[in-house]
């Protein structure tokens, strides 16, 4: 799950207007290479895998495996947000494609995946992280994607915050630098 900017968290936008974003974020090289890789791996998708919603929880977007991608619009104003949005859900998307027996309950496989999201799709990139009030000029990308990844982890029901942090640690280093489908992280 997509954790909502602080920016916009309580502006948002009609169903409409998201999924007309949707539409535009469908355009985008990066979406359409996630698309076409997932295709390649025998997982097509097409437009009804995208849906607009209005989300209970404080998210930005969802996966829900064997249901698609949801982009809450309650919680995304504009176009940036929304291609995020989708780029991260691509991947998890690509990683229940690609991984035999991907079990979402499981802690390990949970956070692999997180890391995975939160590493290629540019959701930890210096200037997205200003913008949400966090500044450190070192390994400021890792902080975040490592802060993100709990945080989507401890929603799962299946993962207490100890289980979260052990998984995390324990895949972090295959999870972060398997950059498929790219050939390196965004």
């Amino acid at each position: 799950m997509e954790e909502p900017p602080t920016s916009s968290a309580s502006r948002g936008s009609t169903i409409e207007q998201t999924e007309r974003m949707i539409d535009a974020s469908l355009r985008i090289p990066t979406v359409k290479f996630l698309i076409e890789h997932l295709a390649k791996s025998g997982c097509s998708v097409g437009r009804d895998f995208f849906k607009a919603e209005k989300c209970g929880q404080s998210v930005s977007g969802g996966y829900q495996p064997g249901h698609g991608i949801e982009v809450c619009s309650n919680h995304v104003t504009l176009q940036d947000e929304v291609n995020q949005v989708i780029i991260h859900e691509l991947i998890h998307a690509y990683d229940e494609c690609r991984v035999a027996n991907l079990d979402w309950s499981n802690c390990a496989h949970h956070a692999c995946s997180e890391i995975r999201a939160g590493h290629l799709s540019g959701d930890c990139h210096f200037k997205r992280e200003l913008l949400r009030g966090y500044f450190t000029l070192r390994g400021h990308e890792q902080e975040c994607v490592k802060r993100r990844v709990l945080k989507s982890v401890n929603r799962n029901p299946s993962c207490s915050e100890e289980a979260s942090k052990e998984a995390m640690e324990a895949v972090w280093d295959i999870c972060y630098n398997d950059t498929k489908p790219f050939d390196r992280a965004m």
